[in-house]
């Protein structure tokens, strides 16, 4: 059984002062995604940044970040985010989809984390997926919660799309589900069947959501955007190769093989190179 694996090296949230390996230049963020999709990944899930570490939506920096992923990289899944974590409009939020990525990211609701708020409010939702489809793009399904789940399936109802499409599940927020084997039983039985699910654990809970994902064949999210330290305990701070190195520890383990980019068949057929 080959699994997805969804490489998140930097997010919004991390920094180099909460640890030095985290990517924040696109030379940075090109370089160790490179260096994971050599160890073998399937999706690279990827945030911009300014100079001074602060998230950005600018097409000048994400453009520099995806055209050197592609080159260094071909035929990887490139993800990019379109987040209201901290910016808000329209514009700035999908700004982003008209580099034509082959993903990008959708929240399905509004949530809480325990520093602030990503503010994803139904018609901000609807006009993103309206956006990444126009544009080619494939959404990447991110949820929190099983409200998230129903709306989801709403929305691709309501435009009569039926193929299959790609689900993040997030466990460990403390707003949203817990990584307990009767959440994620909860949240994978609720996908309609034949589409791709992914499971994500934040913080000290990446390595057993990790485990359990593979163990029962579902792919994976892994990186810093999620998880910063290498043990329990948060005292030794990890790298995004060390945490995909443990998960490719763990595919061997249970006799498992990355799935390869084409396999999953979600790149977007309207770049234009």
């Amino acid at each position: 059984m080959n699994i997805i694996i969804n490489f998140c090296p930097t997010g919004m949230v991390p920094t180099k002062a909460m640890n030095p390996n985290v990517p924040i230049s696109p030379s940075e963020i090109i370089e160790q995604t490179h260096e994971a999709y050599e160890l073998g990944i399937t999706i690279a899930h990827l945030h911009a940044r300014l100079d001074d570490g602060t998230p950005t939506y600018q097409n000048s920096i994400y453009g520099k970040i995806i055209e050197g992923v592609r080159r260094y990289c071909p035929g990887l899944i490139v993800c990019v985010s379109s987040s209201g974590r901290t910016h808000r409009a329209f514009e700035q939020r999908s700004e982003v989809i008209e580099l034509r990525p082959d993903m990008c990211s959708l929240t399905l609701s509004s949530l809480n984390f325990a520093s602030g708020a990503s503010i994803n409010q139904p018609d901000m939702i609807a006009r993103l997926l309206d956006k990444i489809l126009d544009y080619g793009v494939h959404p990447e399904l991110e949820c929190f919660d099983l409200g998230m789940i129903n709306y989801g399936k709403y929305l691709l109802q309501k435009r009569n799309i039926d193929r299959p499409m790609y689900w993040n599940l997030l466990f460990g927020n403390i707003a949203g589900w817990q990584p307990k084997f009767d959440q994620i039983g909860v949240a994978v039985n609720a996908i309609p069947e034949g589409h791709h699910i992914a499971l994500a654990g934040l913080g000290r809970y990446q390595l057993a959501v990790n485990s359990m994902a593979i163990a029962a064949g579902f792919g994976v999210r892994v990186g810093l955007e999620d998880n910063l330290w290498e043990d329990q305990k948060g005292t030794k701070s990890a790298s995004n190769i060390g945490l995909l190195k443990r998960v490719h520890q763990l595919l061997a383990i249970h006799d498992r093989e990355v799935m390869a980019s084409k396999e999953l068949g979600l790149q977007n057929q309207k770049v234009i190179v």
